[in-house]
């Protein structure tokens, strides 16, 4: 099954406790052949940008965002891509590469009815 994830949305309906996504977070993927890309903001992120690949529907990427407080946070993530009652699912195991490098897990779902 090969998903595109192009101008898609997510939004976070699971997040580990040490991560700053939450379902006010909104992200805007795009997808040019297995280059992905996409750009984050809302809740307790100002701005953030993540860039990677796709293959046989597995995302490796890395992220960077500003945060309500003015720190830039870095991190690294893998993620596993599965299709759920019709909807993109995006299943992260994501690490910190900055601050005390700690490591979680995070699911993201696609928001078909979202409107801007």
């Amino acid at each position: 099954m090969e998903i595109n994830l192009n101008n898609k949305k997510f939004t976070s309906i699971v997040n580990s406790s040490n991560g700053e996504v939450s379902s006010d977070t909104i992200f805007h993927y795009r997808q040019k052949g297995n280059i992905i890309w996409a750009t984050y903001e809302g809740g307790d992120i100002l701005f953030g940008t993540l860039s990677g690949k796709i293959s046989k529907n597995q995302l490796v990427f890395t992220y960077q965002h500003q945060n309500l407080e003015g720190e830039f946070m870095t991190g690294k993530c893998e993620t596993k891509v599965e299709l759920v009652d019709k909807k993109i699912r995006l299943n992260e195991s994501w690490q910190w590469t900055c601050r005390d490098f700690s490591s979680g897990t995070s699911v993201l779902e696609e928001q078909i009815d979202f409107y801007p």
